[in-house]
């Protein structure tokens, strides 16, 4: 539903006291979690070229431990990045109050399970009166 012109007036003149504001705009970013979510996965990056660094290093002077460290800290720094990434993605990731909440499955059930059980759940709740 598009706005009137006087809606929009009011809302381009907040918009404008709200971009003035620094204190407000350094808040609203602090708790947005996309912004925590891309800082974790530039973190996850550096953190892989660091261990790629150290696997180099360790093959280099043929220290087979530290190139194993390297691999290692490589494969979880990756592994933090596409947990991240996921989360970022996820539809039930909301911001109320500054505070990011999210939905856990029941039961400790994987989302996918939990999705397959709800909407058996659903259907057996939709299924005509006569089937009961």
């Amino acid at each position: 539903m598009p706005l009137s012109e006087h809606e929009q007036r009011l809302f381009e003149q907040i918009e404008r006291s709200l971009a003035e504001d620094p204190k407000f705009a350094s808040a609203v970013r602090a708790s947005d979690p996309r912004f925590h979510a891309r800082r974790r996965l530039l973190v996850a990056a550096g953190v892989i070229i660091a261990g790629l660094a150290l696997l180099v290093y360790g093959a280099v002077i043929k220290t087979p431990p530290l190139a194993v460290a390297g691999f290692v800290v490589m494969l979880a720094s990756a592994a933090f990045a596409v947990q991240s990434h996921r989360r970022a993605q996820s539809p039930d990731l909301h911001v109320v109050g500054g505070t990011t909440s999210r939905r856990r499955p029941r039961g400790g059930r994987s989302g996918r399970r939990s999705s397959l059980l709800d909407r058996m759940e659903d259907r057996w709740r939709q299924r005509p009166e006569g089937h009961r």
